[in-house]
């Protein structure tokens, strides 16, 4: 059943199809330093195809909480280097995923103590978790054409950095709920410029782009998730908008589009014919990728390579795992998201 996940994929030169979805873990410091530790839970899942990592903030402004970490210091592009070596070392591939908040930060949890900005004064009606307790979320402030040039200047800096800190490349975070998703979604992108209406796609595409054109296209990636209403996001009719999207990125050459599925609005199915370049699929929020639906992906040509996120918290030799049938560890939840190496490094291999 899972043999077509253990295939190389010749055109990447990977030695299987299982790709480590990104998941926020909060291991980094209070100044946004990966934790030393960060660097063995990386390359304990080398044996994966590809790794992205958590969302990564590629600007202060864009910092959705103190203990992710970034990509804008002297000191993060140290700490990432270390992680990367690491992951080298163990003859791994390992993207960098940049993650900007958008509206989903309040002054207590970013290092400036700015407040939220986003394409439309519309807050998330959602509590956020800081220091002292959970905080509603603000009404962010309307992103203006500056704030625009400069979230997109500061995505490319960070990418930059994310090169020079030994990453194979960048993953942009277009989907969840965060900024480029933010611009996609109807109720969240009111605006009545060329950012908004039919041109709710733009501000993607001209990040990606801008990031292709500083780093190579080779080097990018952007992940997507059609429909998905995490942070209270609504997309009635997602297929127009990520069609055009699509169509938008497709002649950019990028390293891959990694697409979640949804299951009013079957996103593989629509978009896959739209994207001849590799495609990272998954089957979507709230319904795990699990090796019979990854491996059906790949087998019905609807994704190149299958991304897993839990799976890869507990069973760090996934792919071995599915090669030898040997059973999968479950997740520790009290451990997801404190910040030490428990529940985080120290979860066994099989054998």
């Amino acid at each position: 059943m899972t043999n077509s996940l253990l295939k190389p994929y010749e055109p990447l030169s990977l030695p299987n199809r299982v790709v480590m979805a990104p998941m926020t873990r909060f291991r980094g410091d209070e100044q946004g330093i990966p934790q030393p530790f960060v660097a063995d839970y990386y390359a304990q899942r080398a044996g994966a195809a590809l790794i992205v990592t958590e969302g990564i903030w590629p600007s202060v402004q864009g910092q959705g909480a103190l203990r992710g970490p970034g990509l804008v210091s002297a000191e993060q592009v140290a700490g990432w280097r270390a992680v990367t070596d690491a992951v080298h070392g163990a003859d791994g591939m390992v993207f960098a995923q940049l993650m900007h908040a958008g509206r989903l930060t309040v002054p207590d949890n970013n290092l400036g103590g700015l407040h939220p900005v986003a394409p439309s004064p519309v807050p998330a009606n959602i509590e956020l978790h800081t220091a002292s307790g959970k905080v509603r979320a603000l009404i962010p402030r309307e992103m203006t054409s500056a704030d625009i040039t400069q979230a997109i200047d500061e995505h490319v800096a960070s990418a930059r950095r994310a090169i020079e800190a030994g990453f194979d490349g960048v993953e942009l975070h277009g989907s969840n709920g965060y900024l480029l998703h933010q611009f996609l979604a109807d109720n969240t992108n009111l605006r009545g410029d060329r950012y908004g209406g039919t041109g709710r796609t733009r501000f993607a595409v001209e990040v990606a782009e801008a990031v292709a054109g500083a780093v190579g296209a080779h080097r990018v990636g952007i992940r997507l998730s059609p429909g998905n209403p995490l942070t209270g996001l609504v997309e009635a009719d997602p297929a127009p908008v990520y069609r055009a999207l699509v169509d938008a990125l497709e002649p950019l050459g990028l390293a891959y589009l990694h697409l979640t599925d949804n299951s009013r609005y079957p996103a593989l199915r629509d978009l896959r014919p739209r994207w001849t370049g590799t495609l990272v699929g998954n089957t979507g929020f709230g319904h795990p990728t699990t090796a019979e639906t990854g491996a059906a992906l790949v087998d019905g040509g609807l994704a190149d390579l299958v991304s897993f996120g839990r799976l890869f918290i507990a069973n760090p030799d996934l792919p071995q795992r599915f090669a030898t049938g040997a059973p999968l560890a479950e997740v520790d939840e009290s451990t997801l998201y404190t910040h030490g190496p428990e529940g985080y490094v120290d979860y066994p291999f099989a054998g």
